[in-house]
């Protein structure tokens, strides 16, 4: 099959989203079971969350591959290329494993009405088994109760810090959204998790009891050094570094190793160390140049966590932000965090017209007091970014995971692989 041939197929694949978000599991037991239940041949992690979702699954993935074991990884949305959603030691699933899966299950598919989130996991389950994997790390999508990952049987559960997100989907109160993210948790399957705010941890905990599962909260986490290379941490007596940048990093780092010690307690600690330290997770506080850098973050927290990381490298440098953002996001809970922050904030938006425009996005934030300037490109906004901090100062790029083409390309970094 040719590339306008995949293209054509890939946007089949994408609009099965115009079946929206179809919260149960009634669908994906249907798609799996047409295609000979390959999660049932499949040794898994379970990750669900907030925020650190994805670092948390490449860090265990990363330790794992450590060891010299094959491991899949599921996580999403991706950077560039769809095929990043599902990698196998670094390595993205190929266009003509895509082209296979889909031809197979085209007609299921169809009866089924499966949405893009179902078809995606079902590929991933189905490349994993095909390609014999060790471990599959599977990342939720979003909540945990009724997404479409949680029809696996996973040897351990994890749980990273749960915070306000998606609330048009899993509820207006951080209770409703613990709820949601703690049905991932499995009768006596280890449970791993974050510091939580009461209320969350003792939804968490209530549920392990119902599922008779032992919890493991994360202990201290001290000596904690952040640069722009990564980051130090000591924890239970143990030195590591991953090359994730930020205090948030060290606590899922810690989330790793403590899943990696129930996954299996033979797994020496110079291999942890050795994952923690080669780990790569684009757009995640990533130093695209000399004082310019980008985050996906587009909730509270990330960019809470974002902000935090930035000044305890750059304490007293002015910052000079460009943002962008979905429709959805909840822009009314960015402004306290954004508020003061920056010497000047440049607004944008996506080339493909999938984020807020750029003067609706301007207008929102003028109408709550944030000054602020637009620009109708991510070129555009980061070519001002890079006059603005020439001589002082630090640029920040946040807001989204669409501009995350745009920005490579004007920072010349090659992602066309998606290879991690």
């Amino acid at each position: 099959m040719t590339s306008p041939d995949f293209s054509s197929l890939l946007d089949s694949l994408f609009n099965l989203q115009r079946f929206g978000i179809k919260l149960g599991l009634e669908h994906t037991y249907r798609l799996l079971e047409s295609i000979g239940n390959p999660q049932k041949n499949l040794v898994m992690i379970h990750v669900a969350g907030t925020n650190g979702k994805g670092s948390t699954c490449a860090q265990i993935a990363n330790i794992l591959r450590a060891t010299g074991k094959k491991i899949g990884l599921y996580t999403s949305p991706h950077l560039i290329r769809f095929n990043e959603r599902i990698r196998i030691n670094g390595q993205p699933i190929s266009d003509d494993e895509i082209i296979s899966f889909m031809k197979q299950t085209v007609s299921a598919i169809e009866e089924i009405k499966s949405t893009f989130f179902e078809t995606t996991t079902a590929m991933a389950l189905n490349h994993f088994k095909n390609q014999k994997v060790d471990v599959a790390v599977i990342e939720t999508g979003l909540g945990g109760r009724l997404d479409s990952t949680n029809v696996i049987d996973p040897q351990v559960t994890v749980i990273t810090h749960i915070s306000m997100d998606h609330m048009d989907i899993l509820g207006k109160d951080l209770e409703k959204i613990a709820y949601e993210k703690a049905g991932i948790i499995k009768n006596g399957i280890p449970l791993i998790v974050a510091e939580q705010t009461l209320k969350v941890k003792n939804i968490l905990i209530k549920k392990a009891q119902d599922k008779k599962t032992i919890v493991t909260e994360l202990g201290e986490i001290s000596e904690i050094s952040i640069t722009t290379t990564g980051t130090k941490f000591q924890y239970k007596g143990g030195q590591y570094f991953t090359s994730l940048i930020g205090e948030h990093q060290a606590v899922n780092a810690a989330l790793a190793i403590e899943c990696i010690h129930q996954f299996d307690p033979g797994i020496q600690n110079h291999l942890i160390q050795k994952g923690l330290k080669n780990v790569s997770w684009p757009a995640r506080i990533q130093k695209l140049d000399d004082r310019l850098y980008y985050d996906v973050a587009h909730n509270e927290d990330g960019l809470a966590f974002f902000l935090k990381t930035i000044r305890n490298i750059f304490p007293h440098v002015p910052l000079f932000g460009l943002f962008c953002l979905k429709g959805d996001k909840e822009l009314h809970r960015l402004v306290k965090k954004l508020s003061g922050q920056f010497s000047k904030l440049i607004v944008t938006t996506d080339q493909k017209k999938l984020l807020l425009s750029a003067g609706e996005l301007s207008e929102k934030l003028i109408s709550v007091g944030i000054n602020n300037e637009s620009v109708e490109s991510v070129s555009s906004g980061i070519a001002q970014l890079r006059e603005l901090i020439k001589d002082a100062g630090v640029g920040l790029i946040f807001g989204s995971h669409y501009i995350a083409e745009e920005v490579f390309s004007e920072s010349e970094i090659s992602f066309d692989p998606g290879v991690i």
